[in-house]
């Protein structure tokens, strides 16, 4: 199934085709990708996803046809200076073929060619296909369970290559 899937850099007039993609997503996606159950996009978020400038933040997105299915991205993490924090969402019809991992994956690859030494995220403690990837991804990181979700903290240079 996602061998029809084409993984780029998003793009300043990728805005209409992530706003598709977030009408597309169940409210359990939308409430574990941002922590808020949100019905439509709150002011400003989706300027903010789309506005990477490939550096502190950068953001790739996979495509079928005309629409974007997911999106791997990765921010500048202003607890630790040289981390980045990363993120994924998937189109509730691409869950578990395994394009979250791959957008992680390229995810992780930007973060590091930016310079960027530590991957952090934030996942749901109640999220087991999130966590059950990055575990799987990353099985060095180190898990810290907060208020209901957990921190992974994991350095990217120690590592020989990025998961696939």
């Amino acid at each position: 199934m996602t061998e029809n899937v084409a993984i780029r850099v998003i793009r300043p007039d990728d805005a209409a085709r992530l706003e598709r993609l977030f009408y597309r997503l169940s409210p359990e996606s939308v409430y574990r990708r941002f922590f808020t159950l949100y019905t439509t996009p709150p002011p400003g978020v989706m300027c903010r996803l789309i506005e990477v400038d490939h550096d502190t933040r950068d953001a790739a997105v996979a495509v079928v046809g005309d629409e974007i299915v997911g999106v791997g991205r990765y921010a500048a993490d202003s607890r630790e200076p040289g981390a980045a924090e990363v993120a994924v969402v998937v189109d509730d019809a691409w869950q578990g073929h395994g394009l979250g991992a791959r957008l992680l994956a390229v995810a992780a690859a930007l973060a590091r060619l930016h310079g960027y030494t530590t991957l952090t995220a934030v996942v749901l403690a109640d999220n087991a296909p999130a966590i059950r990837m990055l575990r799987k991804a990353f099985p060095d990181a180190e898990w810290r369970l907060g208020s209901g979700e957990y921190e992974l903290r994991v350095p990217l240079l120690a590592r020989e290559r990025i998961p696939a």
